[in-house]
């Protein structure tokens, strides 16, 4: 299946080498494609990891591996194989993983739960051992290469690569931080919503690893939908090499703990961008702003309610400033909200406000925002200090293109 680069994408950043970092790729063939599929992070000796995974109870069994392995803080390989979930797959697909863990542990002289093990493409076949053996040799052997190789390798309906770059100030010492996500369909939040990677050569205590991803995620990962659709396979890890010499962070208490936090946000905060702009057949990123609620909580709710709604993304994709469809989507979410207090507005310019049509309201710039590829719905509920961003994409003929032809 070839897909045309989406309209939204943006081009791959410049990212830096991570000290302890070596990344390399090989073909498994683990579908007819004529590509790599298979992707290797070698990671230096003690390195921190933490992780955040799908809610999905038929999760993949890389998935229920990972969640245990998380307990152990440390990571010395990841491997993330394309063209193959390995979920629904039952014994035949654990016995899979455990090969490969096995495998890497072998060659690197580790123990098999430092070795991270994802895999995404279609669910219900069993990761052929056979290919995963070979595939895992190869890459064993194959020669280092850069982030962008790396990506696009990881893809599946993905139709660029994306990544993303963050530096910050430990101190003296300054620190890197580099992000490679896939993610196209099959994307809402559920504690993460697609593979993603991120890696850094700051000194970070496991602990506090997890403390700063389990909080950026909930307010970038957790935050996108393209389909209201949660994988099987949804994973997030962070890798901390410590390379970088500075003493270990391991609290916010600590020297440059806030810098680090923010520049982790800022890498989640553009992965996760990055997958709503190649949400399948997307021609439109949007952002649903919600202001005025009773909680964040709330807000966030409200604003996937909005931007779940295929009313709504279909209205967004017809350039339809029907706002109606929003306060439809309002309040259907479960949530605390007053007509009479409601406001609703596109890129600037309020439709309603408390209640009310705007008095002498005029489409037209409202249509020319919706005529361009950045879209901003803003909400304001009149009823606390709640408040969320939440980021979808329209909804075209492309995402039913796209997935009524995925398995071929």
């Amino acid at each position: 299946m070839d897909l045309a680069r989406s309209p939204l994408a943006l081009p791959f950043p410049a990212i830096p080498p991570i000290d302890g970092v070596t990344l390399r790729i090989a073909r498994a063939r683990y579908k007819e494609w004529d590509r790599c599929d298979l992707t290797f992070a070698e990671l230096a000796e003690g390195t921190s990891v933490a992780g955040v995974f799908t809610k999905n109870v038929c999760c993949s069994s890389e998935v229920e591996l990972g969640r245990e392995q998380i307990k152990g803080g440390s990571a010395r390989a990841l491997i993330v194989n394309a063209g193959n979930s390995n979920a629904f797959t039952g014994y035949r697909g654990r016995e899979a993983v455990e090969q490969i863990m096995g495998q890497v542990a072998d060659h690197l002289g580790c123990a098999t739960n430092e070795v991270f093990v994802s895999s995404t493409g279609v669910i219900g076949v069993p990761l052929p051992k056979d290919k995963a053996r070979a595939g895992v040799e190869a890459v064993l052997d194959a020669q280092p290469c850069g982030w962008e190789d790396a990506t696009n390798t990881i893809g599946t309906t993905d139709t660029f690569a994306k990544g993303a770059h963050a530096s910050a100030m430990i101190g003296d010492t300054r620190v890197e931080i580099a992000g490679i996500v896939k993610g196209s369909g099959m994307i809402a939040p559920d504690m993460a919503t697609m593979l993603g990677y991120i890696f850094t050569d700051a000194a970070v205590s496991p602990a506090f690893l997890q403390e700063c991803l389990s909080a950026a995620n909930r307010q970038t990962f957790s935050c996108i939908t393209v389909d209201s659709d949660t994988s099987t396979s949804d994973t997030v890890l962070a890798f901390a090499t410590g390379k970088a010499g500075h003493a270990q962070l391991t609290s916010f208490d600590d020297p440059g703990a806030d810098a680090f936090m923010a520049a982790l946000h800022d890498v989640c905060r553009e992965l996760a961008h990055l997958v709503v702009r190649d949400g399948e057949g997307a021609q439109k990123f949007i952002a649903v702003h919600v202001s005025g609620a009773v909680s964040d909580e709330s807000a966030r709710t409200i604003g996937l309610a909005i931007a779940n709604s295929p009313l709504v993304k279909t209205a967004i994709a017809g350039g339809d400033a029907n706002w109606g469809r929003v306060v439809m989507a309002v309040g259907k979410a479960g949530e605390p909200a007053n007509r009479d207090t409601l406001s609703i507005g596109f890129g600037g310019h309020w439709a309603a406000r408390e209640g009310q049509p705007v008095e002498g309201y005029d489409e037209a710039p409202v249509a020319a925002h919706l005529a361009g590829q950045e879209i901003d719905i803003a909400v304001d509920l009149g009823m606390g200090d709640g408040r969320a961003s939440v980021w979808t994409c329209d909804l075209t003929h492309g995402y039913i293109d796209i997935n009524a032809d995925y398995r071929s």
